[in-house]
């Protein structure tokens, strides 16, 4: 075996980008000023990642609380009550939502899922619904019955009140607001007809069950700041899903038209290297933390844009099947040269072979996603691209 090292992620330190830069110049230069200075060369399918926060900041794609409160009252209308189901607890994703939300509204019901948002964030245990008899599937509680049994619960990490944040968000922006808690979506109409439905992945659904339960206007997320307002920015696929705070009175939003980006960077590379490399925008990963019970994905996708060659999922054999089963008989050399034989030639398409028995039946975007914000983090590592090597390659390849 003469290579000893399969897939490697390297983080790629960058300027800090501004809105107005020419991210694709960017993003070339510093690829190949890391290949010469840490010595590892460019290589057909290779993989550049580059982080969506970045594509939206040097886009200017971003709003204001105002900007939110005035597309509100254009598709609520003056002085309405306003729903607002199953958000998710946090202060990046969501807090300067509610707040444009609170503004364009004479009040907000806020209905909150139990026990936990839908990526994970636990307002309860099961085993305090257990002890005082609560059923998450049908039981909805008021606030006042919510703090006579579980009282104040905060956030393991962030040692927030969620409950008691999201109140004072809208208070201060005068309107009225009440809290209730429900896992049904037509929960919230015996309290008002319009509704704002905040979850991210079942957000179709939960529109659909309003609509057929009698609601008069329904919107998702991803139905506010879907086009420009007072010339803001906006993203016409995603609303206001993706976004992150940016400032106490300002979100970023989901970076929107950057299939040209990939494509350039791809076809800069081409140009400089003579090699052909694959290039995606990643949001969050998709995994769960088992310590905290997060679900990392609360983008609406892993990977908005990406180059044609990483359409599809993964066509592997599992080594440890082959090894354990077809092979079971063989060891050394005699087993390298089976499997060897086997992955060489393997079907173009292994779905429902028993072969492929515990591989990952994933999007590559999404896994490769996953990888690139493992790599990459969210705090101060000032590496918002990830260069991949050999996650194509098999146990074959020298």
């Amino acid at each position: 075996m003469s290579r000893y090292v399969g897939t490697t992620s390297r983080g790629i330190r960058c300027p800090i980008f501004k809105e107005g830069d020419d991210l694709a110049k960017i993003v070339t230069e510093s690829v190949l000023a890391a290949s010469k200075g840490e010595g590892f060369p460019v290589k057909d399918r290779d993989v550049i990642c580059i982080t969506e926060s970045v594509v939206a900041r040097t886009q200017g794609n971003y709003c204001t609380v105002d900007d939110i409160a005035t597309d509100v009252k254009n598709k609520f209308g003056e002085g309405s009550t306003i729903g607002v189901i199953f958000p998710i607890l946090s202060r990046n994703r969501f807090s300067i939502l509610l707040k444009g939300i609170a503004r364009g509204a004479k009040k907000v019901v806020i209905m909150l899922s139990y026990p936990s948002d839908e990526v994970g964030n636990a307002l309860l245990t099961y085993d305090q619904l257990d002890e005082k008899g609560i059923n998450p599937y049908t039981d909805v509680l008021t606030l006042a019955k919510y703090r006579e049994l579980f009282g104040r619960n905060e956030h393991e990490f962030t040692g927030v009140d969620y409950v008691q944040f999201y109140e004072d968000l809208v208070t201060e922006q005068g309107a009225e607001v009440e809290v209730i808690f429900a896992n049904q979506a037509k929960a919230i109409l015996p309290y008002t007809k319009k509704v704002i439905t905040a979850d991210i992945h079942t957000r179709k659904r939960s529109k659909r069950l309003l609509k057929e339960n009698g609601a008069e206007i329904v919107l998702g997320l991803d139905d506010i700041m879907t086009s420009s307002v007072n010339g803001s920015g906006y993203n016409k696929d995603y609303g206001l899903l993706g976004s992150n705070k940016a400032t106490e009175d300002k979100v970023k939003l989901f970076p929107r038209d950057a299939q040209p980006l990939v494509e350039t960077i791809q076809a800069n590379i081409l140009k400089e290297t003579g090699k052909h490399v694959e290039v995606m925008v990643y949001g969050d990963g998709a995994f769960k933390d088992p310590q905290g019970k997060i679900w990392e994905l609360a983008d609406p996708v892993v990977s908005p844009f990406y180059t044609k060659g990483l359409v599809g999922t993964p066509n592997e054999l599992k080594l440890k099947y082959l090894a354990d089963n077809q092979f079971a008989d063989l060891k050394g050399d005699e087993l390298k040269k089976a499997v060897e034989e086997s992955i060489k030639t393997k079907d173009a398409n292994l779905k429902g072979k028993m072969a492929t028995e515990g591989t990952t039946p994933r999007q590559l975007t999404d896994l490769i996603g996953s990888l690139c914000d493992l790599t990459s983090g969210s705090g101060d590592k000032g590496t918002p691209v990830v260069y991949i090597q050999g996650y194509f390659d098999n146990y074959t390849n020298d």
